[in-house]
Order: C-alpha cells, then structure tokens, then sequence
C-alpha cells in the first residue's frame, strides 16, 4: 500500500513537473518580439554603379542587429511571377531597428546609388522565427 502511494506521488510529481515547463517553454514563445525582415527584389541596371553600395551596405546595418538571411543565390520559382532579378532579405530584432537603419544617415546615403543603379523593390515585413520543435 505505502509502495503504491509513492509511485502515485512520484507520477504526479513528474505530471506537474512536466507540465510547469512545458507552460514556462510556452511563456518564452510568446515572450519572444516580433522580427523584422527588410526585403528587396531587384534588376540590377548598372553594374559599376552598383559596387559602391553593394560593397558599403553591410557595414550601414551591423550597428542596428541585421543580418544577411539571404544574399543572392538561385530563386525557384514555385506560383506567380517570380523577381526578375535578384533578392536580398535582412533580419532585424524589431521593426524599430529595421526603420531605424532605413532612415539613418549612413543609409540614406549609400540609397541613391541603389535606386540609380537598379530598379527595386523594397520593403520591411514583422514576423516571428518559429523555433524548430524538439
């Protein structure tokens, strides 16, 4: 009788136990802020002209967090019409910083030769990085 009590104890224990950090695993999920992803579709127009920004760009948006997600490399098409040229996806921890480094004056001026030298398509999407689950 005493041995089936503490199994019985011990199975609740490991319940609730079981329970508690799958609630504090859903806690740091939804905890976790939207990203942002700055993403630009584009037909470079002037290839010379383009080396500046191309080879300036990252050291304007290190400071605000982002990252390369994708640079270059071959686009699959599966539905629609796929971008005629190339696309670029930068990662940033918050919409915020996403907008800040739009808007800061080391971006704002490397911009213009970007839109001189190709034709875009730009835009910052929110979402969340859903983490693989175990």
């Amino acid at each position: 009788m005493k041995i089936r009590s503490v199994v019985r104890a011990f199975i609740a224990a490991a319940a609730l136990g079981a329970l508690a950090a799958k609630g504090l695993h859903a806690q740091e999920v939804q905890k976790a802020a939207p990203r942002a992803f700055y993403i630009s579709e584009f037909v470079v127009t002037d290839r010379e002209g383009m080396k500046p920004y191309s080879a300036n760009v990252e050291s304007t948006f290190l400071p605000y967090g982002g990252r390369y997600i994708v640079r270059g490399g071959k686009i699959d098409t599966l539905e629609g019409d796929g971008p005629k040229g190339g696309m670029v996806v930068i990662e940033f921890d918050s919409v915020e910083k996403a907008q800040a480094w739009y808007h800061s004056p080391a971006y704002q001026k490397l911009m213009p030769s970007r839109r001189k030298s190709a034709k875009s398509r730009v835009y910052i999407v929110e979402g969340s990085v859903t983490p693989p689950k175990p």
